[in-house]
């Protein structure tokens, strides 16, 4: 009997260290040869499973598949798709039973966020009323760090580091030019409903004035008056004023500062320019001039100053999500458990994708300071140990040098899909 093979795929916005999943993921695979036939990826994600777009990783080198830990992005391909109930649209489940049971696929690991964990239960449910069980096993994966159950999510860390230097940096720009110049910066972070990103930005102000010194977070309603009391104060106290504020910054009313209109297709509402939004703000009422940026993909791109713990942690959910398989479990996703103790340490745990899916968790209101503009020492505590080390890719005349990949398909059993 032909051994089963695997489907793994990448889901949503993609991380510095996405990649570094999947070559957790492939590379323990192959050291399973005589439980797994083949490891296929797939092409965009969940589409990929309903095009039967399967990508053979076995054609691409050890050398390769090896890269992919320093390697930013999806490397084969991300999407953003999300399976209605099994109810609502019966038909893409039985697409994607027709594709494995075509492929011999009989483990599926999905690396994703909340949604994606919400898919890969949806798919473990239905394979089993099918009497074709798939064991599905989410690995997670968000910048955003909203995943509950988990101490933190592969990918956030590196963001974390990345907008912690850069507030330093462009803080410490300000500070020379606000004399005579820009008196009030402000960067923009991901992050819709949760402060993880913004708090995390908090990390660089060690010393009193040191920039940033106000926070707006998805957490705690937007107050005009004692925003712009809180600038005038800094500019007064510090010549200038840093801001980092979250996309998902909210009214009283539970409206985001910065709606763009629309809808992506998880249902979620569009967000876009709260930095300016901010800004302009600033200058209308108290007249300073002002900078302001947006970190968007370059925050979660930003693979040439990942953390290293980040990292170590991306690829060991890869590695638990193969070992997981291989145990019979089916329907669960690895976690990462904090030990107790002064020093850092952590282990692999593991949670139901019941439990995960569609959950979000945000910034405890201990992690925020009584005024709601910066964080608490519990929250420094927490982000401290996740943005440590260095992980530096290789570089070429000059450039970091990423892997390519050959992403061969595999050849097509069934008919095309008309989803």
């Amino acid at each position: 009997m032909a051994k089963p093979n695997l489907f793994y795929a990448q889901s949503g916005g993609v991380t510095s260290v996405i990649n570094a999943s999947a070559c957790g993921v492939i590379e323990t695979a192959r050291l399973h040869k005589d439980k797994i036939g083949r490891v296929y990826a797939g092409r965009n994600g969940i589409i990929g499973a309903l095009q039967e777009e399967l990508i053979d990783t076995g054609k691409e080198l050890a050398g390769t598949i090896a890269a992919l830990r320093y390697t930013p992005a999806g490397a084969f391909g991300s999407c953003r798709y999300k399976l209605k109930s099994i109810e609502e649209n019966r038909s893409e489940y039985e697409r994607m039973m027709e594709v494995f049971k075509a492929h011999n696929i009989r483990y599926f690991l999905y690396n994703g966020g909340g949604d994606s964990q919400d898919t890969a239960n949806k798919v473990a449910q239905f394979s089993i009323q099918q009497g074709f069980p798939i064991q599905c096993i989410g690995v997670p994966k968000t910048v955003d760090n909203d995943l509950p159950i988990t101490d933190n999510c592969p990918g956030f860390g590196s963001v974390a580091k990345y907008v912690a230097v850069s507030i330093r940096e462009a803080g410490l720009d300000v500070a020379s030019m606000c004399e005579s110049s820009t008196k009030v910066f402000v960067m923009e972070v991901m992050g819709r409903h949760a402060g993880w990103i913004a708090g995390a930005a908090g990390l660089a102000a060690e010393q009193e004035g040191d920039a940033p010194h106000i926070i707006l977070f998805p957490e705690i309603a937007f107050n005009q008056k004692k925003f712009l009391q809180k600038v005038q104060s800094c500019v007064k106290q510090y010549g200038y004023c840093a801001i980092v504020v979250s996309e998902g910054a909210q009214n009283k009313d539970g409206s985001f500062l910065a709606d763009a209109g629309g809808k992506d297709a998880f249902g979620h509402v569009q967000l876009g320019g709260v930095a300016p939004f901010v800004a302009e703000m600033v200058t209308r009422e108290l007249g300073y001039k002002y900078h302001w940026a947006v970190s968007d993909y370059l925050q979660r791109a930003a693979r040439h100053i990942a953390s290293a713990t980040d990292v170590e942690q991306a690829y060991a959910m890869g590695q638990a999500a193969v070992e997981f398989a291989l145990a019979g479990k089916n329907a669960v996703m690895p976690t990462i458990v904090r030990k107790p103790g002064k020093k850092y340490s952590w282990s692999v745990g593991e949670a139901k994708l019941s439990d995960v899916a569609n959950v979000e968790k945000t910034m405890p209101r201990e992690f925020i300071s009584e005024d709601g503009f910066s964080i608490t020492a519990a929250a420094r505590a927490y982000f401290t140990p996740l943005i440590q080390g260095e992980d530096y890719p290789p570089y070429k005349d000059g450039l970091p040098d990423y892997a390519r990949l050959k992403k061969v398909l595999v050849e097509k059993k069934l008919k095309p899909w008309k989803g």
